[in-house]
């Protein structure tokens, strides 16, 4: 398989984005990171290339919810980096409220960053690697979005949004050098799931960043990530009826 030697992540600052450009410099991979938090993202570049000789990392600000800058970042940094091979849309929030208890524009703030802003970057991405004939997309979805579960209301619905989307650009591209992944993270620590709630089968993000990597890197259409529990999680959720899921999540 292609070696994908130039990756760029959004949200990348911390949680699974930081984790993710750790596992790739260790694998010798070139990156191009951006998120709205620049000087983390210098901190991270300054301990990536220290540990890691021989690699690139080039770091933008950027706001995704700024969808021109969205353009302008991705194709500055495929500039500086001489291309783009890998790109991950993984920036993202969560925390949404309950519909219809008067938190619409918590809801809707979830909405523009995971699904709009996620649609830009995908347009950016795609621009990119069409006008190379070749890439690989990779769309961060969540476990979440395979139903809708009380407590995810707003999240889920992205997050299945995401999944259909980076499905339709697959199915577009399927007899073309550009792949598509999607993505279904379980329960990981990270700076939008947390660490203080208890949930079930929680991996640590270390071990939760391995296994989205290693999946990325096979370049399926579709991961469950760490695969146990959360591929026969994942194939329950999809036919358990719906009072059992409501039952379940409300625990």
């Amino acid at each position: 398989m292609l070696e994908r030697s130039n990756i760029l992540i959004t949200g990348a600052s911390s949680g699974l984005g930081a984790g993710m450009a750790r596992e790739f410099a260790a694998r010798g991979r070139n990156l191009a990171l951006c998120a709205r938090r620049i000087e983390q993202l210098e901190q991270l570049r300054t301990e990536l290339v220290r540990r890691h000789r021989g690699i690139k990392v080039v770091v933008a600000q950027l706001d995704v919810n700024k969808h021109e800058q969205v353009f302008t970042v991705f194709h500055g940094l495929s500039q500086e980096l001489g291309g783009l091979d890998r790109v991950i849309v993984n920036a993202g929030v969560s925390q949404g409220q309950p519909i219809g208890t008067g938190h619409f524009e918590t809801n809707l703030a979830i909405v523009n960053t995971n699904f709009v802003a996620a649609l830009a970057q995908c347009e950016a991405a795609m621009e990119i690697f069409r006008a190379c004939g070749r890439g690989h997309l990779v769309v961060i979805s969540s476990i979440a979005g395979l139903r809708g579960m009380p407590g995810f209301q707003a999240y889920s619905a992205t997050k299945a949004g995401v999944a259909i989307l980076a499905e339709a650009v697959r199915a577009e591209t399927l007899t073309t050098p550009i792949n598509v992944t999607t993505v279904y993270p379980g329960f990981i620590e990270s700076s939008i799931g947390g660490s203080g709630e208890e949930k079930p089968f929680r991996v640590s993000t270390e071990k939760g960043v391995r296994a989205m990597v290693k999946s990325i890197e096979r370049e399926p259409a579709q991961a469950k990530v760490p695969a146990w529990p959360w591929v026969p999680v994942g194939f329950a959720l999809r036919r358990l009826p719906l009072r059992v899921i409501a039952k379940t999540a409300a625990r």
